[in-house]
């Protein structure tokens, strides 16, 4: 259903930086609900995202990405975050488009502490700090251009980081 709100904010940015905690403890405090992109996928498809990868292809799933990103961004009134990739496809920048953006920005040490770099990222399964840091480094330009405000969460609590966000978005907690 398309209710033809806009989001409170979107999130993006690379594994490991937050966007589903951050997401989870942002809507909390702007009392609004919270939506990730990726976890509507699982659940729509009945499979985690590295199966998908797996059984798909990576094309697949991008396809599944663009078409839920287009609907969340159209028809969900909160905080929306999305996966790591979601903004490197150009029909999601056009839906990006004149939305309040977020980028949460992190280095690899505090990703890899987050993240794991386990299997279930299947970009990163081989060599997760190289192939992380390369994604990082073609990522950067698209996320740092799609984003309205730039918050760095390396080495920092949730609770500093909604905090500040809160603040850019014109609001307090």
């Amino acid at each position: 259903m398309v209710s033809g709100e806009r989001p409170v904010v979107v999130l993006i940015g690379p594994p490991g930086s937050g966007k589903t905690t951050i997401g989870q403890a942002l809507a909390g405090a702007l009392g609004v609900a919270f939506h990730d992109t990726d976890a509507a996928i699982e659940a729509d498809q009945g499979c985690s995202i590295s199966d998908i990868f797996v059984l798909d292809g990576e094309p697949a799933f991008r396809a599944l990405e663009r078409a839920e990103v287009a609907r969340a961004v159209a028809a969900h009134a909160g905080v929306v975050a999305l996966g790591g990739g979601a903004p490197m496809d150009a029909e999601t920048q056009q839906v990006l488009d004149g939305q309040v953006v977020v980028f949460l920005d992190v280095g690899i040490a505090d990703a890899a502490k987050r993240v794991g770099f386990d299997a279930s990222r299947p970009l990163l399964a081989i060599n997760p700090r190289a192939a992380w840091t390369k994604l990082m480094n073609e990522r950067r330009p698209t996320y740092e251009r799609l984003a309205t405000h730039r918050v760095d969460t390396a080495g920092r609590e949730v609770d500093d980081v909604v905090a500040e966000i809160v603040s850019l978005l014109g609001g307090s907690e």
